[in-house]
């Protein structure tokens, strides 16, 4: 397909609308992505014509709906080159379905286990791993940043022992945009007989991740950052390690017998899909994957690294400008601070003229207090962005530090 920026955008209808006067500038696509017409189209399709629970109905309507989303659930196993379409989880995103692992993992180690967390890690793959700990008291230890923003992988290879039984590591940064050495990274934990998750919810949007070539153990990522709708989400595990992991919920749809003594538990994936599941999400997320290979990947990634490899050069000419995380392998993501003024009133102003960023700690304070900063503005750009987008940027900033000086 060839790529015309101008046609893409027409796809998006929230791109046309306008923001306190001005042409609406969406600069923040590591928060959520933009959707296209199609997806949105397939929602109201389902709402609209087969509206119906799954699985458990011998009705057309009911058919038509489980066919849709197991059809999902194929689109996704095709995509990511999955072996198994039972080793995919539907979850409500990335925070679910890393906790539906640190839930399983709860019994399965003890007080002489490790488990290594990265430095550059969200929130999300840090609280629930410090929850399971404090009931099973495993030990956490940190994979070092550094002042670019990439891991010091040396450290991680001497951290890495037999006492280590989980490895989790982010794909690519939201904070910084850091894309991690991930198959290295799985190489040497695999080493030690260690167990690696890799949260891939910012790196989905970008490129296409074999998994099977990849050789993760979990995977995990949401919709919504690629063009799905929000609240729901996949997560990956290899067989051997799902049948281990006990149920995270339990109700109708993952169980195959029930009795007041005692319940047995669906095979996979039902047995992680308890209750009604988020099924025009599934569609939806299915939908999203089929536009995002229309467009095309090397299409995707082409565009976006000039977009910003642009933007860094026009951003680097305003004066006591700092980027934080300026490390050559990265993704589409500036994060930065302008001298001494707050991010907070740069992204007020920058909203005033129309343009979405995001500020503050981007759910990742551990980097923050790395960099003795309270936060940063962040731009982060998709395929439907212009370079004419990042020229308003740059004038808009210049404009309010005029203003904050």
């Amino acid at each position: 397909m060839r790529f015309d920026i101008n046609k893409i955008r027409d796809e998006f209808p929230i791109l046309k609308r306008k923001v306190n006067g001005y042409p609406f500038v969406y600069l923040d696509n590591a928060a959520t992505s933009q959707k296209p017409k199609a997806v949105i189209d397939s929602i109201v399709n389902y709402y609209s014509n087969y509206n119906s629970n799954i699985h458990r109905g011998i009705h057309t309507v009911s058919q038509e709906a489980t066919d849709a989303y197991e059809n999902a659930r194929h689109i996704i196993q095709t995509h990511f080159n999955i072996k198994h379409s039972h080793e995919i989880i539907f979850t409500s995103g990335t925070t679910h379905s890393i906790n539906l692992v640190a839930n399983g993992f709860e019994n399965l180690l003890n007080h002489e286990d490790e488990i290594l967390i990265s430095g550059l890690e969200h929130h999300s793959n840090i609280v629930p791993w410090q929850m399971m700990c404090q009931k099973n008291k495993a030990q956490i230890k940190v994979i070092p940043m550094n002042e670019n923003g990439e891991l010091n992988f040396s450290i991680f290879e001497k951290l890495l022992s037999k006492k280590t039984k989980l490895v989790f590591v982010t794909h690519i940064s939201n904070a910084l945009g850091t894309i991690n050495p991930i198959k290295e990274i799985i190489q040497k934990a695999h080493e030690v007989g260690a167990v690696v998750l890799v949260d891939g919810a910012q790196a989905c949007s970008h490129f296409k991740t074999d998994l099977q070539e990849l050789n993760a153990d979990f995977y995990t990522t949401s919709a919504h950052k690629l063009c799905g709708p929000t609240g729901i989400g996949m997560l990956y595990g290899k067989e051997e390690w799902l049948k281990k992991m006990p149920p995270y919920q339990g109700g109708g749809e993952m169980i195959s017998n029930v009795t007041f003594e005692k319940t047995t538990y669906a095979e996979l994936p039902h047995k992680f899909e308890a209750g009604t599941p988020n099924i025009v999400g599934a569609i939806g997320f299915g939908e999203a994957i089929n536009y995002l290979n229309k467009i095309g990947f090397d299409n995707i990634k082409n565009h976006e690294s000039n977009l910003l490899k642009y933007a860094t050069k026009k951003l680097k000419m305003i004066p006591n400008i700092k980027i934080y995380g300026d490390y050559i392998d990265k993704t589409s993501v500036i994060s930065f601070n302008i001298g001494e003024i707050h991010s907070y009133d740069i992204g007020a102003i920058l909203d005033k003229f129309g343009i979405a960023v995001r500020t503050g700690q981007h759910c990742a304070q551990p980097i923050m207090d790395y960099f003795k900063i309270s936060g940063t503005v962040r731009v982060s750009f998709s395929f439907y962005n212009t370079i004419e987008e990042i020229d308003y940027l740059h004038k808009s900033l210049l404009r309010a530090v005029s203003m904050l000086s």
